[in-house]
């Protein structure tokens, strides 16, 4: 009985990781289309409590897309908006001087994001990428 058991777990184990490592083909971005891939702070560790801070959002374009604003929920507020300044398409990188909101203060939040870009004359949004902040005072 044992043995059973201990070979239907190690099968299912096996099945569990075979199937993870299984790849889905994604499909190429439409021309002129922006998909976020990740943000983070420039300085881990460093964001305070009514100061700014950089943040660097990760993405992939088909072209050269004009990227017009950044927009961030700090937890369930926002989103607050910000031109975007510096977009360095090379690397798939958009920094924005983020000001922390008043009515943050020590503590874990989540951030998402997402960014406003013109395609085809039409202002379009982004997915929504997310990270976990502390905020120390």
């Amino acid at each position: 009985m044992k043995s059973m058991l201990l070979g239907a777990l190690i099968g299912m184990t096996f099945l569990l990781m075979v199937s993870s490592c299984a790849t889905v083909p994604t499909e190429p971005l439409a021309p002129g289309e922006v998909k976020l891939l990740g943000i983070e702070f420039q300085k881990f560790g460093d964001i305070r409590a009514k100061f700014s801070s950089v943040v660097n959002i990760n993405f992939e374009a088909d072209g050269r897309p004009e990227m017009t604003r950044a927009c961030f929920h700090w937890a369930s507020d926002g989103p607050f908006c910000y031109m975007v300044t510096n977009v360095n398409y090379g690397w798939g990188t958009i920094k924005v001087d983020l000001p922390i909101p008043p009515f943050i203060s020590s503590g874990s939040y989540t951030l998402k994001s997402y960014v406003l870009y013109i395609r085809d004359g039409k202002q379009l949004r982004t997915n929504i990428v997310g990270t976990q902040v502390y905020v120390t005072k």
